[in-house]
């Protein structure tokens, strides 16, 4: 399912054992070196309520560089039992229409999130005292196979369901949600969405293929994996070959809000209405980093121009907290446009935020 490179393990064992060794009891409590789920005497199956549970490390005992590239510095693990959420890598980008890259994305994203602490004092989230958390690494995509590359995805995505973990995906481009949803409701049936974005993707086709980062939403209705009451779309925007590109979504009963009903004014009032369209049954945010402004985040691959902010997307993940999150994803970072690391940096936040506002987190 998700494989991690033997070599890879290896390398973290060595680190590990000098982490350990350099840094015996300066750690903290609960707090375990990030490679320490590679050791074959550890056992992943306990519950977050079974036992101390893992903690990124803090930068006042373990300097930023070191350890293992992890989701926060969190353990890495390759089986999904015993935890109750989990960072995942999907570093796919054959299905771009523009500038690739993303399948660097979540190697980057892990990279700029050692900047992130445990603790949360705008909300008072403090997620690492309520789950088990631990990094999944990479699903093995095929990158010669968009088809293969979705088929694999959902086996992977069907399992950590299965094991009752919720995953926050770290992509990639936007064509993984479908396996993602494929997954999704196989479990919960047709969910409700929160999709942040600059463009609907709900597209047909394009040179002829169904399937692209373009198209994620229309092959979910396709299938009758979404709750079409509680479908929501913000920050759209852009040119288009049409003067109406939104009315696919809006027959469907897709809420669509325009980037330009968004400008100059706070989002919270707009989250309290999308909080009791959502209600209580299962729902799942899926935020591309093109919704925001470019200004902002210029390493993606399809930029719009006048977005959204990172305060109105912090608006946006806070305003679902209660609600019942089953899985979120952060597509469409690409790198080589990201030279200064800032679009990264802030979709590590943004899956930070997403993590505080799952269910069973404990705030104050």
């Amino acid at each position: 399912m998700l494989r991690l490179l033997e070599a890879g393990c290896a390398w973290g064992l060595g680190a590990g054992g000098g982490v350990r060794g350099l840094l015996s009891g300066h750690l903290g409590h609960g707090v375990r070196p990030a490679t320490a789920l590679c050791d074959p005497g550890h056992s992943p199956s306990r519950r977050a309520s079974d036992g101390p549970r893992n903690q990124p490390p803090s930068s006042e005992f373990v300097a930023r560089p070191v350890g293992v590239c992890s989701m926060m510095r969190l353990p890495v693990q390759a089986s999904p039992e015993g935890l109750d959420a989990a960072f995942v890598g999907v570093p796919l980008d054959i299905g771009t229409s523009n500038r690739p890259g993303a399948r660097f994305g979540p190697r980057r994203i892990r990279e700029e999130s050692v900047l992130l602490r445990t603790a949360n004092p705008s909300t008072g989230a403090l997620p690492f005292q309520s789950l088990m958390v631990a990094d999944l690494g990479d699903v093995n995509v095929n990158l010669y196979n968009l088809q293969d590359s979705c088929r694999l995805i959902q086996e992977a995505y069907q399992r950590i369901i299965a094991a009752g973990c919720i995953p926050l995906t770290l992509g990639g481009d936007h064509t993984i949600t479908y396996p993602i949803l494929q997954a999704m409701a196989k479990k919960h049936g047709p969910v409700g969405l929160l999709h942040v974005d600059a463009h609907t993707d709900t597209a047909d086709k394009a040179l002829g293929e169904k399937l692209y980062h373009g198209t994620p939403f229309r092959r979910c209705m396709d299938e009758g994996l979404l709750d079409c009451k509680r479908v929501v779309q913000i920050g759209i925007r852009g040119s288009s070959m049409t003067l109406d590109p939104y009315t696919y979504s809006r027959s469907k009963g897709f809420r669509v809000v325009l980037a330009e009903d968004c400008w100059m004014k706070s989002l919270v009032p707009l989250m309290g209405e999308v909080r009791q369209q959502m209600g209580g049954k299962p729902m799942y945010i899926s935020f591309d980093i093109d919704s925001l402004d470019p200004a902002y985040a210029p390493g993606t691959g399809t930029p719009e121009i006048a977005g959204l902010t990172p305060s109105q997307a912090l608006e946006i993940i806070r305003g679902c907290q209660g609600l019942n999150v089953v899985g979120c994803d952060l597509v469409e970072v690409s790198p080589p446009y990201d030279p200064s690391g800032n679009t990264a940096l802030l979709a590590a936040n943004l899956l930070f935020e997403m993590l505080c506002v799952l269910p069973k987190v404990t705030t104050v």
